[in-house]
């Protein structure tokens, strides 16, 4: 009887443990898409900026559209960067406000790296040359939206 128990209780401990295996999350399938972004900015103590890019992801391009404020920023200058955007899900989930910490110059034809996030978990991981000369110490809030 003991050990008609003891199997009894064994198995049911079996079937809550594959049943908690069952029920965690597995990670969801998130794609990488490639971008390219043409910016110009120019301001004095708060700069102003816009431009405009493309989003290849999934073998389609969709416009993108480019806005902006970033505090700390002296001088004028346009960037032509290309890069990477991380956890994509969707199209969709490429428009939001990017936010960075940055500290950078680029003087005549500098190179300009940056990592931006959104609050849809997109990351974009970007590098171009920059055009003009700009101080910046900031954290920026560039805008995306699809055109």
């Amino acid at each position: 009887m003991l050990s008609f128990v003891r199997a009894i209780r064994n198995g049911l401990a079996f079937v809550m443990a594959v049943a908690m295996l069952m029920a965690v999350p597995l990670p969801s399938h998130a794609a990488v898409g490639t971008v390219r972004l043409k910016i110009v900015k120019a301001g004095f103590i708060v700069g102003v900026g816009g431009g405009n890019g493309v989003l290849h992801f999934e073998g389609r391009n969709y416009r993108l559209g480019i806005g902006g404020i970033s505090v700390g920023t002296i001088g004028a200058a346009g960037a032509d960067l290309v890069g990477r955007a991380y956890n994509l899900h969707r199209v969709e989930d490429i428009v939001g406000t990017y936010t960075a910490v940055s500290g950078s110059i680029a003087i005549a034809g500098g190179v300009k790296v940056a990592q931006l996030q959104n609050s849809n978990g997109v990351v974009l991981k970007l590098q171009g040359k920059q055009a003009g000369f700009e101080a910046s110490a900031s954290l920026s809030g560039m805008s995306i939206s699809l055109r």
